[in-house]
């Protein structure tokens, strides 16, 4: 299947384009990471306390915030979380703020935080663990059980806060919710010793500065032996300068990728990185492809500049980078679009890594070829063998039949 049948585009000529359009996102997202002292860290990297929390009712950012700011939670990063209409809220609080060893006192900090008008004498049912609910049973017996007491009242703790977070979503609105859930003298006795805040606290994360630190290190180790290792790859199986254009161009694309991660203020996760490392493959994978037609078509076309050869080989590929990419982009997209929160920073990552990525196979990986054969030319140094073979370097067997042919 052909999009573009003999297709003559002078992708060459229009470089300059390319270039500036390279450098405005480029130098946007630069001065985006200068601005921010570098990428915006998620949690995985920079160490710190997620806590998730679920509203009863439509969240406001701002107070919120504010409510954190006025228990001394300071800096903290508020962003709604889920799907429209799920009333949740992601509080990320800094590493300063909690630790693992005080994991339970930043939860009660935001629980505090967050509570108004609290009654001093009861505790927060939508808030409470089973654990707590079964020792307050336990204490009130209200179905003045026997030595059975211990296990009927687990049971019904557990069926409680199971109804409260599984079939109602973390949040009881009224305590007479519970009404078919638990004996009715149970649910007399919570009304004496329980009130409903407006907010659930379902889910803490936490992890240590340390933790975040290796993993930053590895995550960057990652990224370079990856391009390292197609640095190799390319040097061997082409040329070194193939290889040089490849790093160069992957490059490019991760520097803008990143670039669009600080401008928009999002995180950059483990699944982030993961998405990097995918799109350095994917990339990688279209510039091989442009890179081996330009080397079977120097075989065939000696005679013509590098130039019209580049430009003929990328034309000839042009239909297959489209339907590639294009499938692959509406994937991603539709994972963009419908795949949740969790997903949300690995999709976005990969729509514009795709987008970047086939933009940059076509318009900074071959011309740079033409650039260095330029460049070597008004130096008055001999041109490079580009379509060498065999053992993939300059001098090699194929490369020295190539200079006779000449």
């Amino acid at each position: 299947m052909e999009f573009f049948k003999n297709a003559n585009i002078d992708f060459l000529g229009k470089k300059w384009y390319f270039i500036a359009f390279s450098l405005i996102f480029s130098v946007a997202g630069v001065v985006s990471l200068i601005v921010h002292h570098g990428p915006n860290w998620g949690i995985d990297f920079r160490g710190g306390t997620l806590v998730y929390v679920k509203f009863s009712h439509t969240p406001d950012d701002n107070a919120v915030r504010a409510a954190m700011d006025r228990a001394g939670l300071h800096n903290a990063r508020i962003q709604s979380y889920g799907g429209a209409g799920s009333n949740e809220e992601l509080i990320d609080l800094p590493v300063q703020e909690t630790s693992e060893q005080a994991l339970d006192q930043g939860k009660i900090k935001i629980i505090s935080a967050l509570q108004r008008n609290a009654p001093p004498d009861k505790q927060d049912l939508n808030n409470t663990s089973s654990l707590s609910l079964k020792a307050y049973l336990l204490k009130k017996d209200a179905l003045h059980l026997g030595t059975d007491a211990q296990q009927k009242y687990a049971a019904t703790a557990q069926a409680i806060v199971d109804y409260r977070d599984k079939t109602l979503g973390g949040v009881l609105s009224s305590i007479d919710q519970l009404r078919g859930v638990t004996d009715p003298a149970v649910l007399a006795s919570l009304q004496d010793g329980f009130f409903l805040s407006d907010f659930g606290i379902y889910q803490v994360e936490i992890v240590g500065p340390q933790v975040g630190s290796q993993l930053r290190k590895q995550a960057f180790l990652a990224t370079v032996y990856s391009l390292g290792g197609m640095l190799v790859y390319l040097a061997f199986r082409f040329e070194l300068i193939y290889g040089v254009a490849a790093v160069i161009t992957v490059f490019h694309d991760t520097l803008i990728t990143i670039g669009v991660f600080s401008l928009t203020g999002k995180p950059i996760s483990l699944t982030v990185i993961a998405a990097i490392l995918t799109l350095i493959g994917y990339s990688n994978n279209d510039t091989i492809v442009v890179f081996d037609r330009i080397r079977e078509n120097l075989k065939l076309m000696r005679r013509e500049k590098l130039a019209d050869v580049v430009n003929r080989s990328i034309n000839q590929t042009l239909s297959r980078t489209i339907l590639t990419a294009g499938l692959t982009f509406l994937t991603v997209l539709a994972l963009f679009l419908f795949g949740g929160e969790v997903l949300h920073g690995f999709s976005f990552a990969l729509v514009i890594g795709i987008l970047i990525g086939t933009y940059s196979s076509i318009a900074i990986a071959a011309p740079i070829l033409v650039a260095y054969q330029d460049w070597r030319s008004n130096r008055n140094k001999p041109p490079v063998i580009i379509a060498g073979g065999g053992t993939g370097r300059t001098g090699g067997p194929v490369g020295r039949r190539e200079k006779a042919k000449a």
